[in-house]
């Protein structure tokens, strides 16, 4: 028995090792998240289960731009995770064409869309998502192959306003 454990040891010991390395950079350099819902049409498509680089080394100092789409717990049920595009940061000013409504995003909030204004369950119905709820950004699609590529940065024309 003794032999056996010596010989099985060197593979439970480089399981682990690896298992909490693989944690430790999911947690803290990068993860791989399922698209699904059609909010983010065209960025993503969903029809076909697109799979996206999550980059969190912006979580340490909250290094986050306008446009960026990101990933984050939801307000309403901390269970679901969301991926929206970020349209404006803390002390912006913003333009919510639906209501006729100009509103300024408090501290420590952001505000997130869809990219398809139509089906997308967002900032529009549940206001400013705190930015503790922020857990990275999409920076690639990874699948399928004819889909890998960069996820670009934009924002809709006419919605921050200046100072």
């Amino acid at each position: 028995m003794a032999r056996a454990l010596a010989a099985v040891w060197p593979l439970v010991k480089g399981c682990i090792t690896g298992s909490v390395l693989g944690i430790t950079v999911s947690d803290s350099v990068a993860s791989v998240v399922t698209m699904d819902g059609a909010s983010m049409h065209p960025t993503f498509d969903p029809q076909q289960a697109e799979r996206a680089l999550v980059e969190k080394r912006c979580l340490y100092r909250y290094d986050f731009s306008r446009g960026d789409v990101v990933v984050f717990r939801s307000p309403r049920d901390h269970r679901e995770l969301m991926v929206k595009r970020l349209i404006a940061l803390p002390g912006d000013w913003i333009q919510i064409p639906e209501k006729q409504e100009i509103r300024q995003i408090p501290e420590g909030h952001c505000w997130v869309e869809g990219d398809n204004a139509a089906l997308s369950f967002d900032s529009r119905s549940y206001g400013p998502v705190p930015m503790g709820l922020l857990r990275g950004r999409v920076t690639h699609i990874i699948w399928p192959p004819q889909r890998i590529g960069r996820v670009g940065r934009k924002i809709p024309e006419g919605r921050i306003m200046p100072l």
